[in-house]
This record gives structure tokens, C-alpha cells and sequence, in this order.
């Protein structure tokens, strides 16, 4: 084997990821730079003799991988990442000094991580779930990390709960099921038993819960923040992502069947986009609120279970986040990324939301023990692209070698440095709210209402959203082995809507209780705790259209999966019609056979079939289309597989096309009566390109499940 030749350091290229490491043309070489002679064999006393200890070689790869597994986060455990960066479009100056909010010359760099919650590493990505959304701005005042989900409320409103919230939805300790679900007993006993959650799980009943694409969902910061502008004056702050491509969800039972064909379907899907130079956009969008409208509102802007409804305080986008380069490396990237809510610059600032205050002593706890100690904010995902300097030293896997005498402030023999920074010079100040008050143990009468907003966010819903919620909670509940929790439940539920109880209650035959009764939940000493209604109130809006996903944006089918059903003695011309038009709308097609190889066409030239009908699945495409061709058709109607890929996809209501002569495949499903009548059915050959790429951008024809005629 000839050996490798000495590449010479680009040096462009090491400036840029000076961590980095490339193996090609280079010598093996111990972690030490020692080189290798050989890696196959361990040293050893003769032949046939034991190993001796000396062999450092050995040790030393034995040892790292031994090692090489480090504790996964208690929650967020699966995700996926990638980096890019920010780009303003007008300055915020009027609201924050934050430098990078206000120069729209600077392009920011960030690393995007999106996880799901419950689930372990080895989870699906398709489980119902919150989706974590965080981001990390490396601006030059340091990092800033906005540590959100894609839905803008939580679960619970005082950090004292997350621990009983994670341990009730985990799998039961008893047995260690189920994994990454929530429809299990200990889970529905926590929320029954906590009003506080009922906003919250109407989101996480809902189609948020299972989004299409990590592309296609939103982003919140959840919590209120602050912002300072240079004078010091402050205002209340709620942070947005909104997908450029749209919000879109699938269907619960095709969620299901994903998670057995791909459970990286969402890994899958965001790194095969970035790939392909289709890069993920979302826009930055703030609510402001002046400081003197702090207590305007019926909610409490410090609650984080309350969102500030659009109509009341409109979302200002005022900037693009693009992601377009993944990970060269998940663990070095991916998993040892330390996202802290805690980690801010000038300009912006903390709010009393009690999540948000417990949320910032956790997040640096957590990563001292899953990370290994203190110095976890030295590992080059974490670095910030700013110098560092303080008078921290030693600990655990210490990377920078520190020079000077001193480590201790104030002192003479350093020159006195590190020097404090005036905040006239970019020194952080925190924003000087007036506190007086006794200590308690006790919630304010402000967040006593658990309703109102639950009540709106399922008025808001479509009718077809609507039913996927009760669907879900019909589900859940059904996998609840003990009534009394399920009855619990309902008397939740008959606080959100009377109908929606009812509904439910059908499902899962347990009557909705005459009286809902005392929950064991804190008010303070003076309110009545007698009944759930001591708690409710009615919000002032009756709907708000933004929280639909069906005012979202349908107006294409960029960067979507089209499956086109193929034989031998297809349609040339059919195929590649339908295949040009598809990829000049951004969409990319693959062609599924009974087999793989050579697809004969009625044209000289053959195809490659991409997947065999075996193997693929109409869950992981966005539509479907039948180019003609009677052979082909023939031999399509002959195989049981490619009826079923039909009708699975008109069960998940998806856009269905087919050439003329294809129209006889079709007619072989379970929805042939829909043909004709159906405007997600597209047969014909007069604009029928044209009319099934329309249909396809408008995701799904949810309309369709009512009839369910379909029983793929």
C-alpha cells in the first residue's frame, strides 16, 4: 500500500473549523500524535501469550471507547441539528441594545438543535410530543441561546413541577414502558390532577404535535422576556419562528406507520433538505409589550401555560433564520451542544416567570453532570466566537491553557486584569425591577385560570383539526388502565368544552362526571378551592385564526416527496411530464416498481426504479401520481401492494393523480367512488399536471376523513 502523501493546511480552511479533523492521506497516530505501526493486533507475550499491560496503544483505544457514551439528556434526548446563521431586517434599537438585533450588516452564525421530549436517544421522531426548538446565536457580545419548543405555552407554570411532569410522562419505572409516549396511565394521573395543563395538552392533542417536516413547524421562546434599549428602559418580549414553508402535520395513524418504515423519518428529512441546497427559512417575529401594559391583559404575561394571542399584540418579523450546512459530526456537534436558557447578551433580559427562573439554575446543572464538569462551554460547538477572558481555571478536561500570574480580581500584579466592563463599554446589567415582597410558597391569583386559553385554542381549530384532537385524547385516554383517572379527565376536559367531553366520553365509555369536584392544586389562602369553577374564565376573543394551521401557507409543493407508481411498458412521456413539472415546482419525484433495475418504457430508453413497491411506503411521500401506460397498469393492478400504497394515501388524505388510462388502477381501491368527486383526486389528462400539483400544495384534504370509506 503506497503511503500517504502530506496534504498541505489550507489555512482558509483551518482558520475557519480549526477543531476539525480529516483523515484523508494521513498517518494514524495515537491521541497524543504518536504514529501507529499497528492497529490490529495487541501487544502480547509471544504468539500465543497473554496481553501485556504496556501496550499503550491498546489502553488508550480500549479506554475512549469504553467512554465514548456519555450520559443523553433526561429530556430532548433525540435530536437533530444543523448550523447557519441570522440576518436582520431592520434595526430593534427602539426596544434593545442587543448588537446583533440592531446592525442588519452582520450575518450571525447559529446551530439549531430540534428534539423531541419524552423519547430516549434510539427513540422515533415521529412520537406525539412536544418538539424542542432551540437556537444559538454566536453574536459578538457572546452567545445568546433562545431555548424554545414549537409550542408556545407549557405544561406547568412553576419549575418545582418539571421533575413530577418528566417522571409522570417517562415510561413507568415499575416496567420501563411505554417508550416516547404519553398515553399510559402515569402521565394522564399527573394531568388530571394539575387544571394548570389543560392549554397545554390541547396543543399537544393537536396536529402540532405531529409535524410533517422539523421545516414546517413553528418556533417559540415561550416564556416572556425583556428587552433594554440603550436609555435602560425595558418592555415585555415574546419570541416567534414562523416557517416560511408553512406549518403542516400527518396524520396520527401515519405517524404510526412511519415510525415502523423510517424512525428517522425527521433526521432523515431535515438533513437530505440542507443537502440538496433546499434550506430550512423560518422568520424572527416579536410581540412587544410596553412595560406599563404589563397587567393591561385577562392573562398573566409572567404564566407560562397563557400565549399573548396575535389579534391582541401582532407578531413584527424582523429578521430570517437560514440553516445550510449540517453537522460534520453528530456527537461532536449534535450531542455535546449545551443550549442555557441563562446564556444572553446586553439587551436582553430575564422576566419572574417562575418556569423561566427555575429553567436557569437546571440547564447548567444538567450539563455538568451529562458533560462531564465545568468546562463544557469549551467544547467548540459551545465556544463563543468572541475571546473569553475571566479568573475561572482547572477542573475537569480543561482546554485552555491560561497565562499569567493572577487568577483572582482585583489584583496588581496582572495590571488588574480582566478588566470590568462599564455597561457604557458592553457590560451585561441586569434590568433594575423594584422588588418588595415576603417570601412565600404560593401562586398568584393571576394564573388561577386554566381555561379560557385552552377554551380558545380548540374554538380556533377547524372542524377536521377539531376532530383530530378528540381522536387523540380518545387514544390516550383508551390506553389509561385505571377509570377514575379517565373520569378525572373528563371533568377537565367538560371546563374546555362541553362537546369535546362528550365526544371523548363515547370513545372511551366513561360518563363525564355530574361534578368535577376538588383538585388537589395551590391557590392561594383566600380563593375557593371548592370546585373547578372558583378558576375559570372566559377569554375576552372568541377565535384566533393563527392558532389553525389551516390559515397556513399552501401555496406549494417545494421541497416535497412525490412517488410516481411504475411498470415495465410505462409511458415515457407520461413520466417525464409529470417529472419535469414536479422538480420546476421544487419537488423531487422517485420512481416505485414491483422491482428494482431497469424499468422498460414504451419509448427507447429505460428508467431506474428508486424503490420497489415492497419496500417503500405511501406514509413517507406527500403524494402520488400514476403516469400511464397500459402494460404497466396492467401489471400495477396485478400487484396488491400498489392498490394498497393508494389507498393508504387517500386514508391520510393526500393528493392522488393519475393519467388517463391509470384511472383503471385507482378504481381498484377502496375510494374509487371519490374519483370525480374528490378535488385532492386528479384523472384526466386535459391540466392534469398542473391541477395534481395544486392539489399537492395544499398538503392534505382533511374534508376526506369523514366519509372514511378507506380502510387501508
Amino acid at each position: 500500500m503506497p503511503s500517504p502523501k502530506k496534504k498541505p493546511i489550507d489555512q482558509k480552511s483551518a482558520d475557519l473549523k480549526p477543531d476539525t479533523e480529516n483523515p484523508e492521506g494521513q498517518f494514524m497516530t495515537t491521541n497524543t500524535g504518536t504514529r501507529i505501526n499497528d492497529d490490529q493486533n495487541s501487544l502480547k507475550a509471544g504468539e500465543r501469550g497473554s496481553t501485556l499491560l504496556e501496550d499503550f496503544i491498546l489502553r488508550e483505544k480500549i479506554t475512549h471507547f469504553d467512554h465514548e457514551r456519555i450520559p443523553e439528556r433526561i429530556v430532548h434526548a433525540r435530536g437533530s441539528a444543523a448550523h447557519g446563521f441570522f440576518e436582520l431586517y431592520k434595526p430593534l434599537g427602539k426596544y434593545s441594545k442587543a448588537r446583533f438585533l440592531n446592525d442588519t450588516k452582520i450575518k450571525t452564525p447559529v446551530f439549531v438543535r430540534f428534539s423531541t421530549v419524552a423519547g430516549s436517544r434510539g427513540s422515533t421522531d415521529l412520537a406525539r410530543d412536544v418538539r424542542g426548538f432551540a437556537v444559538k446565536f454566536y453574536t459578538q457580545e457572546g452567545n445568546f441561546d433562545l431555548v424554545g419548543n414549537n409550542m408556545p405555552v407549557f405544561f406547568i407554570q412553576d419549575a418545582m413541577k418539571f421533575p413530577d411532569l418528566i417522571h409522570a410522562v417517562k415510561p413507568e419505572p415499575h416496567n420501563e414502558m411505554p417508550q416516547a409516549a404519553s398515553a399510559h396511565d402515569t402521565f394522564w394521573d399527573f394531568i388530571s390532577l394539575m387544571p394548570e395543563s389543560a392549554h397545554m395538552i390541547m396543543w399537544a392533542m393537536s396536529d402540532r404535535a405531529i409535524p410533517r417536516s422539523l421545516r414546517m413547524m413553528e418556533g417559540f421562546g415561550v416564556h416572556t422576556f425583556r428587552l433594554i434599549n440603550e436609555k435602560g428602559e425595558s418592555c415585555f418580549v415574546k419570541f416567534h419562528w414562523k416557517p416560511l414553508l408553512g406549518m403542516h402535520s400527518v396524520a396520527w395513524d401515519e405517524a404510526q406507520n412511519i415510525s415502523g418504515k423510517d424512525p428517522d423519518f425527521h433526521r432523515r428529512d431535515l438533513w437530505e433538505a440542507i443537502e440538496s441546497g433546499n434550506f430550512p427559512e423560518w422568520e424572527f417575529g416579536v410581540q412587544i409589550i410596553p412595560e406599563k401594559d404589563e397587567h393591561k391583559y385577562e392573562f398573566d404575561l409572567l404564566d407560562p401555560t397563557k400565549l399573548v394571542p396575535e389579534e391582541l399584540v401582532p407578531v413584527q418579523r424582523i429578521g430570517k433564520l437560514t440553516l445550510n450546512r449540517n453537522p460534520d459530526n453528530f456527537f461532536a456537534e449534535t450531542e455535546q451542544v449545551a443550549f442555557h436558557v441563562g446564556s444572553i447578551v446586553p439587551g436582553i433580559d430575564f422576566t419572574n416567570d417562575p418556569l423561566l427562573q427555575g429553567r436557569l439554575f437546571s440547564y447548567t446543572d444538567t450539563q455538568l453532570i451529562r458533560l462531564g464538569g465545568p468546562n463544557f462551554h469549551e467544547i467548540p460547538i459551545n465556544r463563543p466566537v468572541v475571546p473569553v477572558h475571566n479568573n475561572q481555571r482547572d477542573g475537569h478536561m480543561r482546554q485552555t491553557i491560561n497565562e499569567g500570574q493572577t487568577s483572582y480580581h482585583p489584583n496588581s500584579l496582572g495590571g488588574g486584569c480582566p478588566f470590568q466592563a462599564k455597561m457604557k463599554e458592553g457590560g451585561f446589567t441586569s434590568h433594575a425591577e423594584r422588588i418588595d415582597a415576603k417570601k412565600i410558597r404560593e401562586r398568584s391569583k393571576s394564573f388561577l385560570d386554566h381555561f379560557s386559553q385552552a377554551t380558545l385554542f380548540f374554538n380556533s381549530q377547524s372542524a377536521p383539526e377539531q376532530d383530530h384532537i378528540v381522536n387523540a385524547l380518545s387514544f390516550e385516554l383508551s390506553n389509561v388502565n385505571v377509570p377514575a383517572i379517565r373520569e378525572r379527565m373528563l371533568g377537565i376536559l367538560s371546563k374546555i368544552d362541553k362537546g369535546l367531553a362528550q365526544k371523548v366520553s363515547a370513545n372511551i365509555g366513561v360518563a363525564v362526571p355530574k361534578k368535577t369536584g376538588q383538585l388537589n392544586f395551590s391557590v392561594p389562602a383566600d380563593a375557593d378551592p371548592k370546585s373547578y369553577d372558583s378558576v375559570i374564565a372566559k377569554s375576552s376573543l372568541e377565535k384566533s385564526p393563527a392558532l389553525s394551521m389551516v390559515n397556513t401557507v399552501k401555496n406549494s409543493i417545494k421541497t416535497r416527496k412525490i412517488a410516481l407508481l411504475v411498470a415495465d411498458g410505462v409511458s415515457a412521456s407520461s413520466v417525464m411530464a409529470i417529472k419535469k413539472a414536479v422538480e420546476a415546482a421544487g419537488a423531487r419525484t422517485e420512481l416505485i416498481a414491483p422491482k428494482l433495475g431497469a424499468i422498460k418504457t414504451d419509448g427507447k430508453q429505460d428508467l431506474q426504479a428508486d424503490k420497489r413497491l415492497a419496500n417503500a411506503a405511501s406514509v413517507l411521500y406527500d403524494a402520488v401520481y400514476v403516469p400511464g401506460g397500459k402494460k404497466s397498469i396492467d401489471a400495477l393492478c396485478a400487484e396488491a401492494d400498489a392498490v394498497h400504497f393508494l389507498n393508504e394515501a387517500c386514508k391520510h388524505c393526500k393528493a392522488i393523480g393519475a393519467d388517463t388510462d391509470a384511472e383503471a388502477l385507482l378504481e381498484l381501491g377502496y375510494f374509487a367512488g371519490l374519483i370525480g368527486k374528490d378535488p385532492g383526486i386528479v384523472v384526466g389528462r386535459k391540466n392534469n399536471v398542473k391541477t395534481f400539483i395544486e392539489a399537492a400544495g395544499q398538503h392534505r384534504f382533511w374534508e376526506r376523513e369523514k366519509p372514511r370509506k378507506v380502510p387501508a
